[in-house]
């Protein structure tokens, strides 16, 4: 697998030009960046096949699409030996959009996309509480997303 050490500026170019708009076209990058197209189609299945690029997503309001419940969950595990178990059971239940295996006070924490407060209820009750190997759950309904952003891709050396 490729270090980031062996990304050149070319590829953080290409990296953040796609970052701040995913369905910018090749070309374009090219003109901006001062490569050609070839140059950008290359290095983008370089990176994809060295698992830099792993997939493209569409930035959805979901409340404009009548989900209007984003939560938070803190999962607290039986056993931590218990967390493939669990993240395996998560990742069969479509409201849950993330999950991460974290420090201090939960085991998990997780976001979920609900269309309203009976879907969440749902959702907690009839499919995540249900899950072998989950101790306890803290919810935290989202009131607004205030920042979702990509970060720039720098040198490390620099």
């Amino acid at each position: 697998m490729m270090n980031k050490e062996e990304l050149d500026e070319i590829d953080r170019s290409i990296l953040n030009e796609l970052m701040q708009d995913a369905n910018t076209a090749y070309v374009d990058i090219a003109k901006n960046i001062h490569v050609s197209a070839g140059t950008v189609h290359v290095r983008m299945k370089k990176m994809m096949r060295m698992g830099i690029v792993k997939k493209a997503f569409l930035n959805v309001d979901y409340g404009k699409l009548g989900y209007d419940i984003s939560a938070f969950l803190g999962i607290y595990l039986e056993k931590s030996s218990m967390y493939p178990h669990v993240i395996n059971a998560l990742y069969k239940i479509p409201e849950v959009v993330n999950a991460n295996f974290t420090t201090g006070n939960y085991s998990i924490l997780v976001k979920i996309i609900c269309r309203n407060s009976e879907d969440l209820k749902r959702v907690l009750y009839e499919n995540i509480q249900n899950i072998e190997g989950i101790q306890r759950i803290e919810s935290f309904i989202s009131l607004e997303e205030s920042i979702h952003r990509t970060i720039k891709i720098t040198d490390p050396q620099a």
